[in-house]
């Protein structure tokens, strides 16, 4: 390709792009050079001078296409050198218009500030007493812990310091006190002596902002014996009179709490540098006190408090991470220390560091509207801009009607939320990346965090946006992140396989932003100024600077969720500077729904637009995140020049629909009266579409009447057994033929709702008595298995399922190695089989994240939506009209049929919607609707005429009336709605108690709906000697392995009671694939270089639950099976 670099550079900056572009081409003008060039090279280019780039730098690329035109391919650092085509301006001209100045628009920014350094100031005040003072001396052998958290004595000074002075009530008061550097040592010390309970209690207004900042700069207040289930909280004063020194702040295991009230060496009055930065700060929060006021009525306040406490823990971050060298000159004035060193040697004096976090924490305020508007975009959109496929014309249709309302709205900020209910197949993740280019300020830039529930699927996003949108790009423009380094490198090795073929150093804060197992895929160079003085990694600082971040959710949610530590503050700070896309949002249920709501709310109120994303949204919950984001927005605008306006966009293959939902008391019944509408004109239309999927029920009234059985094995082989010959039967009716064997052959899943009876059913299958001319092969597929195992499990299964031929031709499952040594196995050996089935045995990890396609399914029953997603992996990709049916539901569930079917009695839960019975605690959910069915036989709970027509997402998209012939998807809506859309609620397990109140101040939200909730794991490894012997270690408490006198890992079988089961060779005959976890690792050692321990500990990690009752479980485990309890007669 023939290009032309041009070079807009000034001052230092125009050398540094010389000597690169010199190297590469010819120089035909002063600023100009042309050469011809792979595409290889030109991104080595970029990459060049994006290594030295600027803000002085500006470089354009332009391609000659032909004769008559070129494409500007890129522009290296000053964009605004040049205009969309990369043209130079020549002459300027002026423009009267609404003038938008960054920090004009942050007009509570000196708040912020005030705040944050008066808090930063007296953050670890309380790190004077003597008990904190006597466990940082080198010769220190006692316990670390404190009594009382530093924290909470330095709220116990500041009160004291309040009542020492006229009038407590008055902020005036204790505020000129400082400001005028008086601080009574003696009368503080003395006030300390008189039992103070609730010192946050009964504080003047911006005391209370201060007092909360300090007692929550390192956690949010919680307290586990109260959890205030169902409790109003009114007002800030009401809340911060509940807290105690049990909210977190105590440690009743160890003594010595006078000495925590004790300060031999003073409070920091000597320190004449604290002193005066005292004295300046409190003045200015002073001049402020009316305006504080006025937020706290108003309820903007969270908003100060978001950004002050943000600045102040980055600041406490940042500070206690710097070595001793880059503190070094600072003058002792006091003995008191704030931290030390690893070898306990004092490392900053106590107001050495209160002043440094001042500082630090002042700069990060300064810097958080360039955070917020001048971090990097992109501009590689040329992928975006061109026309989609006509089959696909519906994305180009939903950029538009979004670019014309944003155009519409001229100067004026409004919010924007969208919902993207596309059908699966039609693109939306592509779609989606349009609508966000279209709303950008340019129409023309992406800068945005799309977030995913799954590993896998954050991974196969990355990989489309990589070849799709930034297939001629560097990496630059691309961050994916997840949370596995093994994974990520199994992934990518995968993909070039298919190429060719704190406490006792006296701080909490030196922690890292970002967990050290987090794995960050991005190639772009950072700049080297801004940000990087207050984020010292680089992982961080990537992080924040890619323009497009695609991560599983867990990274950003953390912004709401992270209750102790720093982990909140770098998603934090990239929802701040960007735009939110959550995608496949319905996986999620229960608690998760209520912690991605308060993500949402919190996007909002940063002023960022949102989007979620998927084929099956119920109602509520479009409805419910609406709900969250308009009050975030509502928040934002109290703080900025902003219109409380919200844009709202439905999006689909058939229409998009872009409305504005004003600032009425009823904006939520509004959206929903438009939701219903759209989403009854898309009923209309998938009506119209051809089935791809048609269901019936298999009768299994035999195995429930088996209740005389003595051994509830008995009951579950006969279930098994109606499992085997329904997959014969559905294997008749959807098969492809072989044309080289003649076999009928056909893939299938069977569905089954938890890992035990998962395993125990392929073991069944494996040994099954299959009919005369009919013969299967089996796999397991679990998360209870080797990373590495089922990495290669995976890796098969996406090619052989990857089907996407059409009517006639033959499937590329037929090509694979393995398949095709079946079929011509089979063939030479066993010339009386006339049909093959390969069938996957599957919990719910097939239901999301996996791009497969199987000709039929089979489903235990646990929730409506689990229906809908497990039939998406059938006909996934082929548009063939069906004439038979192509799905199978179970009449019951496991559950069901080993306790019975009684009204009212939860069978459907671990997975499903109905309540797990040991924590049940009310027959009613919020809104008044039953929590359980009355019956758990899917004949009378799903529309059978429905499903046999057509089994699609309908029910689960559109609320049917009361008298609907699927209660199975109105108890869905019913849960939904009460998790959502329940406004009347105030208390902290609420949604809307967090929304609406004060309880977000505290960590009771988070405490009562953990995001993610789940049985308590432990981490195995399988690690493996020379000899190929393999067995499972675990690491310590500390993190660490323990060997044996051999130098090899421990071994943990016994301890975990694992017996390794090998399969007999009648079962591994029928074994869909067969894996060899010793030959894996000698594979990966090679790959990745490393020994065989380290290659273990990397790609051998595996989960397994513990339950209280479990201690006397024994397991069993298999390379081909995973790792499973030992059977049992009583299952």
């Amino acid at each position: 390709m023939m290009v032309i670099f041009v070079s807009q550079c000034e001052k230092k900056a125009l050398a540094r792009t010389r000597r690169v572009l010199d190297a590469f081409a010819d120089r035909i003008g002063d600023n100009t050079w042309q050469t011809v060039i792979t595409q290889e090279g030109l991104l080595a280019v970029k990459k060049l001078l994006r290594k030295t780039a600027s803000k002085n730098t500006a470089v354009s690329c332009h391609w000659i296409r032909s004769r008559s035109r070129t494409e500007l391919v890129w522009v290296v650092g000053n964009k605004g050198k040049f205009d969309r085509e990369g043209r130079v301006a020549v002459n300027s001209t002026s423009k009267n218009q609404v003038y938008r100045d960054d920090l004009l628009d942050w007009k509570l920014l000196p708040v912020i500030q005030s705040l944050a350094c008066l808090a930063a100031l007296l953050h670890d005040w309380g790190k004077a007493n003597a008990r904190f003072q006597q466990k940082l001396a080198k010769n220190f052998k006692g316990i670390p812990a404190d009594r009382l958290r530093h924290e909470w004595v330095s709220c116990l000074i500041l009160k004291a310091l309040i009542l020492n002075t006229d009038n407590p009530y008055s902020d005036s008061d204790w505020l000129g006190t400082l400001k005028d550097g008086i601080i009574n040592e003696d009368a503080i010390k003395t006030a300390l002596r008189m039992s103070c309970e609730k010192p946050l209690a009964d504080l003047p207004n911006i005391a209370k902002l201060i007092a909360w900042l300090v007692v929550s700069h390192h956690k949010l207040p919680v307290n586990p014996d109260n959890l205030f289930n169902g409790s109003e909280c009114f007002s800030l004063d009401g809340l911060l009179k509940l807290i105690d020194k049990s909210w977190g702040y105590e440690n009743k295991t160890v003594d010595e709490i006078s000495l925590c009230l004790e300060f031999p060496h003073g409070l920091l009055t000597r320190s004449s540098k604290w002193l005066s930065q005292i004295k300046r700060w409190s003045a200015k929060v002073l001049g402020m006190e009316e305006l504080i006021s006025q937020t706290i009525n108003d309820g903007s306040y969270c908003v100060l408090l978001h950004h002050a406490r943000l600045s102040l823990m980055l600041g406490d971050h940042y500070f206690s991470s710097l070595d001793v060298n880059q503190t070094s000159n600072w003058k002792f004035t006091t003995e008191l220390i704030a931290n030390t060193q690893k070898d306990k040697s004092p490392k900053q004096a106590l107001d050495q560091h209160l002043v440094g976090v001042y500082e630090s924490a002042r700069d990060v305020v300064a810097k958080l509207p360039l955070i917020e508007n001048r971090l990097e975009f992109s501009f590689n959109t040329a992928e975006l801009k061109r026309k989609s496929p006509p089959a696909y014309a519906w994305q180009d249709t939903a950029a538009k009607k979004v670019r014309d309302w944003r155009l519409s709205c001229n100067d004026t900020r409004k919010g924007f939320f969208a919902v993207n209910i596309a059908s699966t197949g039609c693109g939306k993740t592509f779609a989606n990346a349009k609508v966000m280019m279209a709303l950008s300020e340019d129409g023309d830039s992406l800068r945005y965090v799309l977030a995913l529930g799954l590993r896998t699927l954050t991974l196969q996003t990355g990989d489309e946006y990589r070849e799709r949108i930034f297939n001629k790009n560097d990496g630059s423009d691309l961050a994916v992140l997840i949370g596995s380094k093994a994974i990520a490198d199994l992934h990518y090795q995968s993909r070039l396989d298919q190429t060719y073929e704190q406490e006792q150093q006296g701080s909490e804060s030196i922690e890292s932003l970002l967990a050290d197992s987090d794995e960050i895929v991005y190639q772009g160079e950072l700049p080297e100024e801004g940000l990087t003085t207050i984020l010292k990694k680089h992982k961080d600082r990537q992080l924040l600077y890619a323009p497009v971040l695609v991560c599983t959710i867990d990274h950003m949610i953390a912004a709401t969720e992270t209750t102790r530590g720093g982990r909140y503050i770098l998603p934090s700070l990239r929802l701040l500077s960007s735009d939110l896309v959550i995608d496949e949002v319905d996986d999620f249920t229960g608690s998760d729904l209520i912690a991605i709501g308060r993500l949402i709310h919190l996007a909002g109120m940063l002023g960022r637009k949102v989007m979620i994303s998927s084929a099956t949204i119920p109602p509520a919950m479009a409805e419910g995140y609406f709900n969250a984001y308009r009050e975030g927005w509502l928040l934002y605008c109290k703080t900025r020049n902003a219109n409380p306006m919200v844009g709202c966009a439905w999006i689909d293959e058939f229409s998009t629909q872009v409305e504005e939902i004003g600032i009425r008391e009823h904006a939520t019944q509004e959206f929903r009266k438009i939701h219903d509408k759209y989403i009854d004109r898309r009923v209309k239309h998938l009506n119209k579409q051809p089935a791809k999927r048609k269901a019936i029920v298999i009768n299994c009234e035999e195995v429930m009447k088996r209740s005389d059985e003595p051994v509830v094995k008995n009951k579950k082989e006969a279930w098994f057994n109606r499992i085997a010959q329904t997959t014969l039967d559905m294997h008749k009716l959807n098969n492809t033929i072989d044309k080289k064997t003649g076999l009928k052959v056909s893939f299938g899943v069977v569905r089954i709702a938890n890992i035990q009876p998962c395993i125990q059913l392929t073991r069944y299958l494996l040994t099954y008595d299959w009919p005369e001319h009919s013969e299967a092969r089996i796999m397991a597929y679990h998360s209870r298995q080797v990373l590495l195992l089922r990495h290669e499990q995976e890796k098969h299964l996406d090619k052989v399922l990857k089907r996407k031929e059409k009517r006639g031709e033959k499937p590329q499952a037929f090509y694979d190695e393995t398949i095709r040594r079946h079929l011509d196995t089979i063939a030479a050996n066993r010339p009386d089989v006339k049909n093959l089935l390969f069938i996957l045995v599957a919990t719910p990890v097939e239901e999301v994240g996996r791009d497969h396609d199987f000709d039929w399914a089979v489903i235990e029953p646990s929730s409506y939506r689990s229906i809908i997603q497990l039939a998406g992996r059938v006909m996934r990709h082929r548009e063939d009209k069906i004439e038979y049916p192509n799905i199978a539901i179970l009449q019951y569930n496991w559950r069901t049929i080993k306790y019975g079917d009684a009204e009212r009695k939860p069978r459907f839960y671990f997975p499903g919607y109905e309540p797990d019975p040991r924590k049940r605690q009310a027959n009613k959910l919020s809104n008044g609707k039953n929590d359980c069915l009355n019956s758990h036989d899917i004949f009378k709970i799903v529309d059978i005429n429905l499903i046999k027509a057509r089994l699609d997402s309908i029910p689960r998209i559109q609320e049917q009336p009361e008298n609907s012939k699927t209660p199975m998807a109105l108890l869905e809506h019913a849960v939904i709605e009460s998790l959502l859309t329940n406004y009347e609620g105030k208390g902290p397990e609420t949604l809307q108690g967090y929304i609406q109140w004060y309880w977000r101040l505290t960590a009771l939200p988070q405490y009562l709906n953990r995001f993610r909730q789940s049985t308590k794991t432990t981490q195995l490894y399988r690690v493996a000697n020379e000899t190929g012997k393999a067995w499972f270690t675990e690491r310590d408490t500390r993190g660490y392995f323990s060997y044996v006198n051999t130098g090899e890992f421990a071994r943990q079988d016994d301890a975990y009671q694992i017996s390794t089961l090998p399969l007999t060779a009648e079962q591994s005959q029928r074994l869909w694939i067969q894996r060899d976890y010793f030959h894996l690792l000698r594979e990966q050692m090679e790959i990745s270089e490393m020994s065989i321990d380290k290659a273990a500990i990397h790609y051998g990690e595996i989960s397994l639950d513990v339950y209280p009752d479990s201690i006397n479980t024994e397991y069993e485990y298999n390379d081909q099976l995973g790792l499973y309890k030992k059977e049992s007669n009583h299952v």
